[in-house]
């Protein structure tokens, strides 16, 4: 394994950080997919409200005990781990110690 695979480098942007604040999921992933290549959310709710499927970009939902910074923060090694391996389309979830794709 090259050094490059041991620090591989992610930048990281909220919503609030874009100015995206009060847009709806559709015109999040629009947004998303033309500036980034995976869009990480806790709405468990998206893949029934929009079709995944026809967004150019991988969609992971982190699923925890709460939203709050001390349960997801969790499952951000889970997340790192997989993120060489989501595929634009796709909904993952990431929940303690699995995964799984829809």
């Amino acid at each position: 394994m090259g050094d490059e695979a041991l620090h591989t480098h992610h930048e990281v942007f909220t919503v609030r950080y874009m100015r995206w604040n009060g847009k709806g999921n559709g015109e999040l992933l629009a947004l998303a997919r033309d500036r980034f290549d995976v869009l990480v959310t806790t709405d468990q709710k998206l893949p029934y409200q929009q079709n995944l499927s026809e967004t150019d970009v991988a969609v992971v939902i982190l699923v925890a005990r709460t939203n709050g910074f001390d349960d997801l923060r969790l499952l951000i090694p889970d997340l790192i781990s997989h993120l060489h391996s989501v595929k634009r389309g796709q909904v993952t979830y990431v929940q303690a110690g699995s995964r799984r794709f829809e």
